[in-house]
């Protein structure tokens, strides 16, 4: 039987609930994500490192577990907050039940609480902390305040190189790692890259001794400034000029390493219905997203042109540089968000790598 089960925001509002999945107290960076479908690439994006994640969706699990769809071996998020969760899945793909799957990982959720009226908390006070507790007595308040998302990279990139060879190999790509989703992978193997996957600390000269054709900048979770470390490697990557694609983290780092600035938004882009419009056709791509932080319009050097922009709030949604075959994207290209999706970004950069811009 569930048991009850409060999330205290630091604000102090406090939601009940009744717990499934695994049941520790935890704390966290409460977010929340409006797919309406979706939730195990949502549970097993590394990019949610550290955070309490909220479906706006109210029903969750009704198509189980299916292990092929997971974007990383295992979830890397510290909470999962639903309005309902489906006991019995049905699927023919389904290998099974989500109370089930997040016991086995250790993650905690949450159900039956109002997750519409938590969302309008969280896009009017902003992106908050929260804990989940069982009892209000075991409230840390000290410990809520003081929390923050840190070593996040760190904590989900791959730790040694490993490479994949697709049947026929046409290039060859180095995909570094800052937290990648499996499906970055999967589309440059799909059109013929070796990838070479590299952990967050590898070293410039570590990448360009693989000999790529091209390098892959992933997504990845946490405030990008706080990775100096890769910043400074970017930065001299950079000066090799091979061409060069970032999405999402990968899309901040490589604005950072070229002196542009970033800054955190009030309550984020998370979801499947994100707008990005193209500034040089005014096509508007309706694409998936999950990222708290973006690269500041007015701090562009001048090598670097925005390329699209957010149509709800206008920030900074892609970038295009003069001085080097290069070019990034705040967006997912490889999550297959609707009808408009934006894969062909991935033939751009094969396009690029064959020399054509």
């Amino acid at each position: 039987m569930a048991q009850n089960a409060y999330l205290v925001l630091e604000n102090g509002q406090i939601f009940k609930g009744k717990t499934f999945g695994a049941v520790k107290p935890v704390v966290g960076e409460t977010v929340f994500t409006t797919g309406m479908t979706g939730y195990l690439e949502t549970l097993t994006d590394p990019s949610y490192y550290g955070q309490m994640v909220v479906q706006t969706f109210p029903l969750i699990g009704n198509y189980g577990v299916i292990p092929s769809d997971f974007e990383s071996k295992r979830p890397s998020l510290t909470a999962y907050i639903v309005r309902d969760w489906c006991q019995v899945p049905s699927n023919f793909r389904s290998e099974g039940q989500l109370d089930a799957f997040l016991k086995a990982c250790g993650i905690p959720g949450l159900y039956g609480i109002d997750t519409r009226e938590l969302t309008k908390v969280i896009r009017e006070h902003g992106v908050m902390n929260g804990e989940i507790v069982y009892d209000l007595d075991q409230c840390n308040s000290q410990a809520v305040q003081d929390y923050r998302v840190t070593h996040a990279v760190a904590s989900v990139s791959c730790q040694q190189a490993e490479t994949f060879t697709p049947a026929h190999p046409k290039r060859r790509v180095v995909l570094w790692d800052f937290g990648a989703k499996e499906n970055i992978q999967r589309e440059l193997i799909k059109r013929g890259c070796e990838v070479i996957r590299m952990p967050y600390d590898a070293t410039a000269e570590n990448i360009l001794a693989a000999k790529p054709d091209g390098i892959m900048l992933s997504n990845g979770p946490g405030d990008p400034m706080e990775n100096t470390g890769i910043i400074t490697q970017l930065k001299k990557l950079c000066e090799a000029k091979l061409p060069t694609f970032g999405i999402c983290l990968g899309h901040q780092l490589l604005a950072l390493s070229q002196g542009a600035r970033t800054h955190k938004l009030h309550y984020g882009h998370r979801g499947a219905n994100q707008p990005a419009k193209n500034l040089q056709t005014g096509r508007v791509y309706i694409t998936s997203q999950n990222h708290g932080y973006a690269v500041e319009n007015d701090s562009l050097p001048p090598n670097a042109a925005l390329s699209y922009v957010n149509a709800n709030d206008g920030t900074c949604e892609g970038i295009s540089y003069t001085d080097m075959p290069a070019f990034s994207v705040q967006f997912h290209p490889e999550a297959s968000a609707g009808p408009l999706d934006t894969g062909f970004l991935f033939d751009e950069f094969m396009k690029m790598m064959e020399g054509g811009r």
